[in-house]
């Protein structure tokens, strides 16, 4: 079996509209998009995978899970106090392991259904383990899974043959769930893991680890036990070496690293303009930026130290609304903090502290 590709987020190749992904997506959309019937219609999540350039519904009972090799499509649709009219925050998800077409797809059809709700929603750009804590208030617990669409949506088998480790690690705020390798280089003694073995559920509970994880693995440990299936809570230092826990691990497992991107704290505003005729992408301010720096008939981008915004002028030409997309993403990889979440925020519509 071939090793997936983790995407280099130094790579700076997302010139994806206009390439053949694009042509690949219309072909495959034809003249409409059935995937897009009663999206945003009423208050609610709905959540979509990338398959094949296909967009195709997740179900609800995965709400939440996330394979790493896909790229997926979030819509979550709401109304403001005392509102009738319907509000859209719209994200496309970067799995560490998806591909160039995939995320791409997903890139592209965002736009599409942001085009199908009349430009109402907020677009934004997530990245798998540096999500927005907006995009994390949906879930109450987020899993990351090993694999892609050609491994389907599955539940965990009574009968496990392939173990599983999972790690668990948050607080009140969210506790995330990742599928990693089963080496015990991994085994963070802050944090809370589930290890399901051929014939047992294990849940191994790091010496310093908060209540908060160890609630959601009891909770996902109750959920995992089937049929026959054992379960045993082990606490870290009382387990003894040649405990059946430990036979799982192998030396040959990956082990997780930390990549430490460096955050900067300076403000800058590029310029993305066709006004010459031609597309441009120019630096407008580093440092000091203020409102009198935007131009109604352009897009810019704007990079805050804890989100990248991309602010569309009402007079902004369709060439330009299309390619913040590729442009935004480009200019991050070239930065110290490529997998920043991404916001797209129209004029007018724009936060009380935007320029602050």
């Amino acid at each position: 079996m071939q090793k997936a590709k983790e995407y280099d987020w130094k790579d700076s190749n997302m010139a994806l509209f206009g390439s053949d992904v694009e042509k690949n997506v219309k072909k495959a959309s034809a003249e409409t998009e059935k995937a897009w019937e009663n999206a945003g219609a009423k208050v609610g999540l709905q959540v979509w995978r990338i398959n094949n350039f296909q967009v195709e519904h997740w179900p609800k009972e995965g709400y939440g899970k996330f394979f790493d090799g896909d790229s997926y499509i979030i819509l979550n649709t709401y109304k403001k106090p005392n509102e009738d009219a319907l509000y859209y925050d719209l994200h496309f998800w970067i799995g560490k392991y998806s591909t160039q077409d995939e995320y791409g797809t997903a890139a592209y059809k965002t736009v599409e259904l942001d085009t199908l709700l009349d430009d109402k929603p907020v677009q934004h750009r997530e990245v798998m383990e540096h999500e927005s804590p907006l995009f994390k208030s949906y879930f109450p617990i987020m899993t990351y899974v090993k694999g892609g669409a050609k491994s389907g949506f599955r539940h965990v088998e009574t009968k496990v043959t392939d173990p599983k480790l999972f790690h668990f690690h948050g607080d009140k705020k969210g506790v995330e769930v990742k599928e990693i390798g089963i080496n015990k280089q991994n085994l963070d003694p802050s944090d809370v893991y589930i290890l399901i073995g051929t014939d047992c559920i294990y849940q191994w509970n790091g010496k310093t680890c908060n209540k908060d994880e160890k609630f959601k693995a009891t909770q996902h440990c109750h959920e995992l036990k089937t049929g026959k299936m054992k379960s045993e809570t082990l606490d870290d230092g009382d387990v003894e070496p040649d405990h059946p826990f430990y036979k799982y691990f192998s030396d040959d497992q990956p082990v997780e690293g930390t990549t430490n991107w460096v955050k900067s704290e300076t403000c800058t505003l590029h310029r993305l303009s066709d006004a010459s005729g031609n597309l441009t992408f120019e630096k407008v301010a580093e440092g000091k930026v203020d409102q009198s720096m935007f131009d109604t008939n352009d897009v810019f981008i704007f990079d805050k130290p804890d989100v990248c915004y991309v602010w569309i002028g009402k007079g902004a030409s369709p060439q330009e609304k299309k390619k913040w997309p590729e442009f935004s993403l480009n200019y991050l990889s070239k930065s110290g903090d490529p997998c920043k979440p991404v916001t797209a925020v129209k004029e007018g519509f724009e936060e009380n502290n935007f320029y602050n």
